[in-house]
């Protein structure tokens, strides 16, 4: 007869899952605004819209991971920043559309159930969250033995808001002769570590604890900076100015993603010596020997966000971001754009 087998036997422990949901009750409902119904723990998160509150509106969604950046934090054994990653790369995609972020939901995966690990990624999210203005109401954690190794894991994270449709920002509303005023970057953010990884870890053989002296410490704590959360920066912007697009700078750089929000009439000048690029990508261009099309093409270089505004309202808003504690630089302009001409340039 054969031994009795187990889901435990076979790597997954549902009691330890059970009471990692158990310890974590009081994180998340630190991230609980009005709307919430219920606690974590339901087949479903359940929020009330409110449609009193609105006219007409729009709701919004993202979806977004983190990518190979995992690997700095397992590198590192630190895990309390990654969560704030994971919610910034979801609630930057929807506030550019002037939405308010709503709820968030995480989708955790391991090869088997690190209570601790666990718990310091549900940290971050919840601070990122917090930041986003948004409530953490639900989400996964599953344990896949043979799918991940011991110690990895695996992120994405997926944010609902809301807008009034009269409000949406789609790019429309760009003109011939706005300015482009790109806010900075905390630093990689979270795409392009395929190639960070390649070129310090495994052409140069860089360790995370070498200390790198144009980046003023240790290369991990760089590698390591969470993605800037701009959402109450957009959000007090929209209060008083007339923004005509907003471009969040994520996988492709500047080069893929100005040209999703720009009417076809218009063509995106982008003065490239307009703004400062910090040490960290000066090191990653000389090491690799990385082509600046390259460059700007898989990573942010030191802009996480670009908004686009008349003339006009150019010297109030970069007043405005100085209060916010952002920093802000004119890096071009909406120049009008040819038959056959490419939607953005770089001069």
């Amino acid at each position: 007869m054969a031994d009795i087998s187990t889901y435990k036997d076979a790597g997954v422990d549902i009691d330890k899952a059970d009471t990692f949901i158990k310890s974590i009750r009081t994180l998340v409902k630190s991230t609980y605004r009005t709307g919430v119904l219920g606690e974590i723990g339901s087949f479903g998160g359940l929020f009330h819209l409110g449609a009193d509150r609105y006219r007409d509106p729009v709701l919004v969604s993202a979806t977004d991971g983190v990518g190979t950046k995992i690997k700095i934090a397992v590198r590192m054994n630190r895990h309390d920043t990654i969560g704030i990653d994971l919610v910034a790369m979801c609630a930057n995609d929807i506030v550019v559309h002037g939405a308010i972020p709503l709820f968030f939901l995480d989708y955790l995966a391991m090869g088997q159930l690190s209570p601790e690990i666990a718990t310091l990624i549900i940290e971050g999210i919840t601070h990122g969250c917090k930041q986003a203005r948004c409530s953490l109401i639900g989400g996964e954690t599953a344990e896949m033995p043979g799918i991940y190794q011991p110690g990895d894991y695996d992120l994405a994270g997926f944010v609902v808001g809301v807008v009034e449709k009269d409000s949406v920002i789609d790019g429309s509303d760009i003109a011939v002769g706005h300015r482009l005023i790109g806010l900075a970057a905390s630093g990689l953010h979270a795409n392009g570590y395929s190639l960070v990884r390649k070129v310090l870890f495994e052409d140069h053989r860089y360790g995370v604890d070498d200390v790198i002296p144009e980046l003023g410490g240790p290369l991990g704590e760089e590698l390591l900076k969470p993605t800037r959360i701009y959402v109450e920066t957009v959000l007090n912007l929209l209060r008083d100015f007339p923004l005509s697009g907003i471009c969040h700078v994520t996988g492709g750089g500047l080069t893929d993603n100005m040209p999703r929000i720009l009417p076809k009439a218009c063509q995106a000048v982008v003065q490239r010596q307009s703004w400062p690029v910090p040490p960290i990508f000066q090191l990653l261009r000389d090491k690799g020997n990385i082509p600046e099309a390259e460059m700007l093409r898989t990573f942010n270089n030191g802009i996480g966000l670009v908004v686009v505004v008349g003339e006009e309202h150019v010297a109030d808003v970069l007043l405005r971001l100085q209060g916010l504690h952002e920093q802000g630089y004119v890096i071009g302009e909406i120049a009008p754009r040819k038959n056959n001409e490419p939607p953005l340039v770089y001069i």
